[in-house]
């Protein structure tokens, strides 16, 4: 099998790999006949886009943050704008409108499910800080949910401290979940003393215990909340994290010794909230819908005993359709914005009034429904690995004088163009496959032998994957070709950075070209960073029906830039990436909306990606020790005569130089 080699690409390579599309390729007529309409389709954009990302007449991704109310932004445009204030590859765009767009659709959303079914009190959401923590994000969520009172989650201590400080509405609330030591119940209770409905959620009945006694100590009264261990669960990737056998909560038996503790300190009425979670990203409305009547039933219940309960947090899940298929599927939603909050209302008032109860002050905690379309990773793919498996200079003849295994393999090939069922080729194919193994681990193949039926195999493989491609149904086992006979592109981003879920839990994220959307994409690939990890690689891509193994893509011209982008990537990825190979944060910009403006938009602010010398700080190394390092080494080189000077302090200088550098692949010197 020959190795993977790097594609000599230019203007004047037209070959045609067959393409997701769908259509037979082998006519060039049908080649041409390419539209953006057959990229919206291939790519499945107006189902994930939902409103937002589309596809205009030249074939580039546009955004519109406000969906139907403004303007279109070519990410082109963005780009280009980028590139004339001097930045490099990968950038991150985020889409400070969108943000705040998702804040009011969000509120809206409740606003008028609580207008609609007569629903007796309010909504009031918090973003769970955690999805991501970044002070530009936090800050434009809660200027845009000013008019709401949405206020902010938080798990932990140095959370807390950013919420107090940011958040400065004080009508809305600021909920503590996780563990928590007895500084950071001593901070929540003080803020009570300025203003701010900070509720302490409890993990624990031990917790409620030390609430009191810190709550003598600076002599408030806490607000507290139970977070209630339900029996229902979700499903999905996060099924897991509620249930019984969840990391948080209380059971019933622990709730009720909760709030006789409570009571025993003459704090009955400190209990003002009911939360639970059963998992991120619910897929299905049915699992909702179960949670949401099963804690509705504690609340109610809690009231009838004597609790002066005001709100039930229905904590996150909410979900996106990242592939588009309005499915139960792990990346996807069966229910949209409006359906969650409908069923979230009806379902608590329904057993509100079954129970007699009057109906709670409803709370979400809905963060990567927030965060995630308003930011867009744009990275550069400049160099396709070809792996071609067949060597062209290898001649085959079907005489007596081959292998018995060779004359087998041409057999199988020449029934492909009038066989119907190839499944049943393709299984023979695979059982000649494992016969070839078999004679070479006992020697009875020698090396020529096992070259020329590999060069078979990969022919009559990519023959049978193309045909089915081309029919437009592909079954799973023929689809696990994809991979191995697509390309790899080379991307000049990380993936343990910017698609850290992507790496560790499979997430999926659409990832389309932002550009040439008006041609037919002419190759298959699956996409590599720069890492130096052989799992720095993407390999599945969304499908409404499946995962693909491989991406559509389009053939890289020598000398321009093709573009990818990685969409709805604005949950959890920025805080929990890795400096994997201290490949640190990207080039940031934000973009706002402004009919003014030429392009309808402009750039707010730009946050600089890290530099080398960043990265090694955060890793204990001390550039200037460094600097003094390197520099013995070269004098003693000079002095023992081994360099030049001249050439020593050019090396001194590019050291230098090297620290203050972006410590991504610098454009066009790759």
């Amino acid at each position: 099998m020959s190795q993977p080699q790097i594609k000599e690409v230019s203007k004047a390579d037209s070959s045609i790999s067959p393409s997701l599309e769908q259509k037979p390729t082998e006519n060039k007529i049908e080649t041409q006949k390419w539209s953006v309409q057959d990229s919206l389709k291939l790519y499945n954009i107006e189902s994930w886009g939902t409103g937002y990302f589309s596809v205009n007449d030249q074939g580039e991704i546009t955004c519109a943050p406000i969906q139907q109310e403004g303007i279109k932004i070519s990410l082109m445009a963005v780009i280009n704008k980028a590139k004339e204030m001097g930045l490099s590859f990968p950038i991150q765009i985020r889409f400070q409108d969108l943000l705040r767009h998702r804040v009011r659709a969000i509120n809206l959303a409740f606003r008028n499910a609580i207008e609609e079914q007569n629903y007796p009190n309010v909504y009031k959401g918090v973003f769970p800080i955690k999805v991501n923590q970044l002070r530009e994000v936090v800050e434009e969520i809660l200027d845009a949910g000013k008019e709401f009172n949405h206020g902010i989650e938080v798990g932990s201590k140095p959370e807390l401290v950013a919420a107090l400080a940011v958040n400065d509405n004080s009508e809305s609330l600021i909920v503590c979940n996780g563990y928590k030591d007895n500084h950071f119940i001593r901070l929540a209770l003080l803020a009570q003393k300025f203003g701010r409905k900070v509720i302490l959620v409890m993990e624990k009945v031990d917790e409620v215990e030390r609430v009191i006694q810190v709550a003598k100590q600076v002599e408030v009264e806490p607000m507290i909340g139970i977070r209630i261990r339900l029996a229902s669960k979700s499903s999905g990737k996060w099924a897991d994290s509620g249930g019984e056998n969840a990391k948080f909560g209380l059971s019933s038996p622990e709730a009720l010794e909760a709030w006789e503790v409570l009571q025993e300190a003459g704090l009955g009425q400190c209990l003002k909230m009911i939360h639970f979670h059963i998992g991120s990203q619910v897929p299905d409305i049915m699992n909702i819908k179960q949670a949401v009547r099963e804690a509705t039933r504690y609340y109610a219940k809690f009231v009838q005993i004597g609790a002066k309960l005001e709100y039930l947090d229905v904590g996150g899940g909410l979900g996106i359709d990242y592939d588009g298929s309005a499915s139960t599927y792990n990346s996807s939603t069966n229910y949209s914005l409006e359906e969650y909050a409908s069923t979230i209302i009806y379902n608590t008032k329904d057993v509100c009034e079954q129970e007699k109860v009057p109906p709670p002050t409803i709370v979400s905690e809905s963060g990567r429904s927030t965060v995630a379309h308003h930011t867009v990773l744009v990275a550069q793919a400049f160099a396709n690995v070809e792996k071609t498996h067949v060597s062209k200079l290898m001649s085959i003849n079907a005489d007596d004088k081959e292998h018995k295994i060779i004359r087998d393999i041409l057999s199988l090939k020449k029934k492909i163009p009038n066989k119907k069922n190839l499944v049943e080729v393709f299984h023979a194919l695979q059982q000649l496959k494992e016969e070839s193994v078999r004679l070479f681990d006992v020697g009875l193949l020698d090396l020529v032998t096992k070259a020329k039926f590999e060069n078979l195999y990969w022919q009559i493989a990519e023959q049978i994957f193309n045909k089915y491609q081309q029919s437009g149904r592909v079954p799973e086992e023929i689809e696990e070709l994809g991979g191995s006979l697509s390309d790899q592109y080379v991307c000049n981003f990380s993936i343990f950075q910017s698609l850290i879920d992507n790496w560790a839990i499979g997430q999926l994220f659409p990832i389309v070209p932002v550009h040439r959307l008006n041609e037919m994409p002419d190759d298959q690939a699956t996409l590599v960073d720069i890492t130096c990890d052989s799992e720095g690689k993407i390999d599945g891509f969304i499908d409404q029906n499946e995962v693909r193994k491989s991406l559509a893509v389009h053939q890289i011209i020598n000398n321009q830039p093709y573009y990818l982008g990685f969409f709805l990537i604005g949950a959890y990825q920025d805080i929990m990436g890795d400096q994997h190979n201290l490949f640190g944060r990207t080039n940031e910009i934000h973009v706002f909306l402004d009919p003014d403006e030429e392009s309808g938009f402009y750039i707010e602010e730009v946050i600089p990606g890290s530099t080398v010398e960043q990265v090694l700080k955060n890793t204990q190394y001390d550039p200037n020790d460094l600097i003094r390092r390197f520099k013995g080494y070269i004098d003693l080189a000079i002095k023992e005569d081994r360099i030049k000077p001249t050439i020593g302090m050019k090396l001194i200088d590019e050291y230098r130089k090297a620290l203050s550098d972006y410590t991504y692949l610098s454009d066009g010197q790759f």
